[in-house]
């Protein structure tokens, strides 16, 4: 599913992202990519839904080559990568339905298709009764939930989830976690970007360690140690 060979990122002057990093996440797994800050997480993240462009080696998404990917095929690949962000992304003044929406509208997506796709993402997140909310309505938690619903209106093949639980209390963390666990069970792949050891424990999933912009460790079913 997901392929890195030998990919760095570097920044002028001379400040490494990643450095080398080679990995295979199969399709169905849900891995997370834990390190303390600095150690190259987001840049990780950002290499596989193409906001980056990796200095050296190779990205393969689904067979797809995307090492050196055009921008007008960014599109097209973030449609089989759902992205998930610390700070929701939302927009301030659509409802709960129509933040969702829009993510399809932007994709030319009919309207009849719209209104079969929005309510049943909402139902996957348990928030079949906020549609008409406006975010502020809404608590951390559930900011995220539509943010995570609006990742999945293209039936992504991977979500990437990058500090999903960085602004949310220990409780709300746990329902997002145990959300993107049962969206994995569907068979998406989830690749979780956290500094959180205590979720990480808590999934006993596969568990790569960054520091310093390289792999350190690669454990399945793993613990994140300090």
């Amino acid at each position: 599913m997901i392929r890195l060979k030998n990919v760095s990122k570097l920044y002028h002057p001379n400040i490494v992202g990643v450095d080398e990093v080679s990995l295979h996440i199969r399709p169905g797994e849900f891995v997370s990519i834990v390190g303390q800050s600095g150690t190259g997480k987001s840049t990780l993240a950002k290499l596989l839904f193409a906001e980056e462009r990796p200095s050296r080696g190779k990205i393969e998404i689904g067979g797809w080559d995307i090492t050196d990917i055009r921008d007008r095929d960014i599109p097209t690949l973030r449609r089989q990568i759902g992205v998930v962000f610390q700070d929701f992304k939302l927009l301030q003044k659509k409802t709960v339905y129509e933040n969702i929406a829009f993510a399809l509208q932007v994709a030319g997506v009919t309207p009849s298709r719209i209104r079969d796709v929005v309510p049943r993402v909402l139902s996957i997140v348990n928030l079949d009764e906020k549609l008409h909310r406006y975010p502020k309505q809404l608590s951390g938690g559930e900011q995220q939930r539509v943010a995570i619903a609006r990742a999945l209106v293209h039936s992504p093949k991977v979500l990437v989830a990058d500090e999903p639980t960085g602004n949310l209390d220990t409780l709300n963390s746990r329902e997002i976690v145990d959300l993107l666990s049962k969206i994995n069970e569907f068979g998406t792949t989830i690749v979780l970007v956290t500094h959180d050891r205590e979720i990480v424990n808590r999934l006993r999933k596969r568990v790569i360690t960054l520091e310093d912009g390289k792999i350190s460790s690669d454990v399945e079913e793993g613990r994140y140690k300090l």
